[in-house]
């Protein structure tokens, strides 16, 4: 069987723990820990794939479900799948629909073959199954497809917790069925049990007792306290192999970005730099700016005088203001480009501090610069 997606362990930092290492896929490599701006509907809002690229995005990801609604298996199949419609020559992750069908669309029912939900779309009846969310994700053509799971809210009862995980690992059986292993793509699967530790172990025992490219670690950072989420990683751990990639889902403010790197994870995303861009926040060195607030009318200074990406080289404070307050697209795509270059150069400080050993001094620094208080912190998606 061909491996599409491997992953090759470079480092792990004597201070920490933390992992070094490169993920190949068909469309590029790149070092990881490594941070996925979110495309969720093949595109990463306001930016185009020319832009990604300068700031140093290697990978991407888009959402299963979102492009089986709209525009459709026919398109994207007439396209030639998600890297030509476009435009985007380097790594794609999709993930598998299931969020978003327990999340967004309505649900009808929940049950053993799959999911029966009405499209937030039209209203019109569909079922996802394990077969269904891979045959979509081998029309896509991602280099990485993730298994069908059931993503549990927080808190849930736990034996619901232990029926979902169980349910996930059968769903995932079924992925691996499909999914023949000879194509460009790699498959995932995903670690559930809730904040469970017995039940966190359980899945990764048997999640990871399928001999799979890589493992993702799903319904965690979905509400409850970072230092329950931390503790379930801590779990797992031991359990994951060393020569996989593990994907924390849905992860992506700083101090998760840095303190789960700690523990070991290698891949994150998630929506939050563009959803708080285009509400007017920006993620600078010093911490969180709220560029609409009155405060910024006349300040003509660099949005992070630490930064040198294009919005922080070209534009005031003052101005990207204006933008926001009046709407102006333009403010949203700036302080987007800001914040997602933001994040993919944490991450590159992070790959360095683990290099050289010193993540943990890192942390330590970082924390104390942009929250102020480290007694304090707290997650702020």
């Amino acid at each position: 069987m061909t491996i599409p997606v491997t992953y090759e362990l470079k480092h792990i930092c004597r201070q920490s723990g933390a992992r070094l290492g490169v993920l190949k896929t068909p469309h590029g490599s790149f070092e990881t820990p490594v941070f996925m701006p979110v495309g969720t509907q093949a595109t990463v809002k306001t930016m185009t794939p020319e832009e990604l690229k300068k700031i140093g995005t290697n990978i991407i990801l888009s959402n299963t479900y979102h492009l089986w609604m709209r525009p459709g298996g026919t398109v994207m199949r007439e396209a030639g799948g998600l890297h030509a419609f476009m435009n985007w020559n380097r790594s794609i992750l999709t993930d598998s629909g299931g969020f978003q069908v327990f999340s967004l669309a309505k649900l009808n029912n929940i049950k053993e073959e799959g999911v029966v939900f009405q499209s937030h779309i039209d209203g019109s009846r569909h079922m996802l199954t394990p077969e269904k969310s891979i045959e979509i994700q081998q029309v896509l053509g991602s280099d990485i497809m993730m298994a069908m799971d059931e993503c549990t809210p927080w808190p849930v009862d736990k034996a619901y917790a232990k029926q979902s995980l169980e349910r996930t690992t059968r769903w995932l059986e079924r992925c691996v069925n499909v999914w023949d292993g000879a194509h460009d793509q790699a498959l995932f699967g995903i670690v559930q049990g809730g904040t469970y530790e017995d039940l966190r172990v359980q899945s990764a025992r048997e999640v990871t007792s399928f001999d799979l490219p890589g493992y993702g670690i799903g319904g965690l950072s979905v509400g409850e306290p970072a230092e329950l989420m931390y503790a379930m990683l801590e779990a797992i751990m031991p359990w994951m192999p060393a020569d996989r990639p593990r994907y924390l889902m849905g992860v992506g403010t700083p101090d998760y970005l840095v303190e789960c790197s700690i523990r070991g994870i290698d891949m994150f995303d998630c929506v939050y730099p563009t959803r708080v861009a285009r509400n007017g926040t920006a993620l600078t060195s010093t911490g969180r700016v709220v560029i609409r607030n009155a405060s910024y009318r006349h300040d003509f200074g660099q949005l992070d005088p630490a930064c040198e990406c294009y919005t922080c080289r070209h534009y005031t404070r003052a101005y990207l203001h204006h933008l926001i307050r009046c709407n102006e697209i333009l403010g949203a795509r700036l302080l987007s480009w800001h914040n997602l270059s933001f994040l993919l150069n944490l991450m590159a400080s992070i790959r360095n501090a683990i290099r050289n050993n010193e993540l943990l001094s890192f942390r330590d620094a970082f924390i104390e610069q942009y929250y102020g208080n480290p007694g304090s912190l707290e997650s702020d998606f």
